[in-house]
């Protein structure tokens, strides 16, 4: 039996259990792919021989394939067989976008999975980085993001409350609520660093602990350079790419105003 082979067994599933068997082999193989025992690309073995491994019909085997086909985790392909979906993101620098109108742009199904929407007292950083004063509040927005049902990243919004006072108003696109408030982001400073998932990070995004990832760091701006929002946020370093568009022109002095740098390392909290 080769390795992945070896992944797939009748044990897997309880044949006296009310689950349905399909929903119990859907679960396993979700599991699999959640623990990157199954990775990208990887083809799974034919359905004949699936089904008789797991002891299970060619019709419960389908069911449950096309059961995480939906969800967007397994591709079918003609004559070639079925495979663990990649999710490939690319994003170019030269545009201010959020996640949600960023992958309807390409074509992808964007969605969100709620860790934390709250209201607190700003951190001394966040102050910083927002210009407010000591004691102010904020709304913070902790989510997972998906594309196509597939966990991406991982986004800690931060805004004053001034500017978003109750964060439970956002629903599928902060920067759609902002605007709807009047306020429309205009430009950001954007750091990218590198990077690894630890336990919590990995665990919520379905990948092993230290899978690399993007560190992307943004705050944006509105039209009169007043900070609008800091987000922080991890991207999943096998799935997401930076496009970087150089020319040999200067043209920072297109730039309205200038914005105040982003805190140094020493200043940021732990």
């Amino acid at each position: 039996m080769t390795a992945i082979g070896a992944l797939f067994d009748g044990e897997a599933l309880t044949a006296g259990s009310p689950v349905p068997l399909y929903l119990q082999l859907a679960r396993h193989l979700r599991r699999l792919i959640g623990d990157g025992a199954l990775r990208p690309d990887e083809a799974l073995p034919a359905e004949r021989d699936l089904a008789e491994r797991l002891n299970v019909s060619r019709v419960t085997l389908r069911k449950a394939l096309q059961a995480l086909v939906e969800e967007g985790l397994l591709d079918q392909r003609p004559r070639a067989g079925t495979f663990v979906r990649r999710v490939h993101v690319e994003q170019a620098l030269t545009v201010l976008s959020g996640f949600t109108d960023d992958m309807r742009q390409r074509g992808m199904v964007p969605s969100s999975r709620w860790l934390d929407r709250s209201i607190a007292t700003a951190t001394p950083d966040e102050a910083a980085a927002l210009g407010l004063m000591p004691g102010e509040t904020v709304s913070r927005l902790w989510r997972v993001r998906l594309a196509d049902g597939n966990p991406l990243a991982l986004e800690l919004a931060t805004i004053s409350t001034r500017l978003l006072p109750d964060p439970q108003d956002v629903g599928a696109s902060l920067y759609s609520r902002l605007r709807s408030l009047g306020h429309t982001p205009h430009r950001a400073q954007q750091r990218i660093g590198a990077t690894v998932l630890n336990r919590q990070q990995a665990t919520l995004l379905g990948v092993p602990i230290g899978t690399p990832a993007l560190s992307i760091e943004r705050r944006s701006f509105l039209a009169d350079g007043r900070p609008l929002e800091l987000m922080r946020s991890q991207y999943r370093g096998d799935a997401y790419d930076v496009l970087v568009e150089l020319s040999l022109f200067d043209t920072r002095h297109l730039h309205a105003a200038p914005a105040a740098p982003f805190p140094t390392p020493q200043s940021r909290s732990a």
